[in-house]
């Protein structure tokens, strides 16, 4: 579905903010896509969606170039920035301007959606305080039902019962047919959403696997001494001892912890790299 072979990308030919970079994702999965600020992490989308284009290598989406912005490839990707600008007109009228360009385009889910988010229906959208517009957009996102579906930090200005909402409503969206890759250094808004992970640090990506996958070779878990434990890639203190992610040797069962997960990769990106490298 989204296929970067050997793509390098910067804003000067002399300094590059990813070189060489291979990424294979597929319809059916909701990626979460993390990495420290400045790694390149919106970047990497809008080359995804052509906004931004590449200085080496080849990207395809839906089988299509995404820097050509044929029509075809727009009806069937969406993308929600970082940064989002509404025009100054109601509900109504945006869904008339916009939602023909989207084939697929489901009203009765855009307006459940919407009042699922309590969105007030009669204000224009510039009227709309910041959460009140990320949300109208992620419902707009949704309902346009789009083989891609990509979203740079979309639970900015969220607060705690808005990110429910949105995970829930998210997870309902996914089809088999379809992908969604989310980026986002908030790490704990994706817990019990996404079913795979992608970190990207230092112009590489340092580990791109199904979180079931993450469960049979890392175990998340107490201990209650990590000082002479090898087992261990990451830990911190905690009330019951240490919180800690270590190699799965007894293949135990456990839970990914995202933000842990994340903070071992950035600590021992070598030692995890060869744990998932067979």
């Amino acid at each position: 579905m989204v296929q970067l072979d050997q793509v390098s990308f910067g804003y000067s030919k002399h300094k590059k903010l990813f070189e060489n970079l291979t990424l294979h994702l597929e319809a059916g999965h909701i990626y979460g896509l993390l990495g420290k600020n400045g790694a390149g992490k919106s970047s990497l989308l809008r080359n995804i969606v052509g906004l931004l284009y590449p200085l080496d290598g080849r990207i395809r989406v839906a089988e299509r170039e995404p820097a050509k912005r044929e029509p075809a490839f727009l009806q069937d990707v969406f993308f929600i920035p970082e940064e989002i600008y509404l025009p100054s007109v109601t509900i109504e009228q945006y869904l008339k301007m916009l939602a023909p360009f989207y084939p697929k385009f489901d009203e009765q889910q855009f307006r459940w959606d919407i009042a699922e988010l309590d969105i007030p229906q009669k204000n224009k959208l510039t009227g709309m305080s910041f959460g009140q517009k990320k949300k109208f957009l992620i419902a707009f996102a949704l309902a346009t039902n789009t083989k891609v579906l990509i979203m740079d930090e979309p639970t900015n200005g969220l607060d705690i019962p808005s990110k429910s909402q949105f995970r829930r409503l998210v997870s309902k969206a996914l089809d088999k047919e379809r992908l969604i890759l989310i980026s986002t250094h908030q790490v704990r808004d994706l817990d019990n959403l996404i079913d795979a992970i992608i970190i990207l640090e230092d112009s590489k990506i340092l580990l791109q696997h199904n979180l079931d996958v993450v469960t049979e070779r890392l175990c998340f878990g107490t201990l209650n001494n990590v000082e002479f434990d090898s087992r261990v890639l990451y830990s911190e203190p905690s009330l019951r001892g240490y919180k800690a992610v270590f190699e799965n040797s007894e293949q135990e069962e456990s839970r990914v912890d995202l933000e842990q997960l994340f903070n071992a990769v950035m600590e021992n990106p070598a030692r995890i790299q060869k744990i998932f490298s067979y």
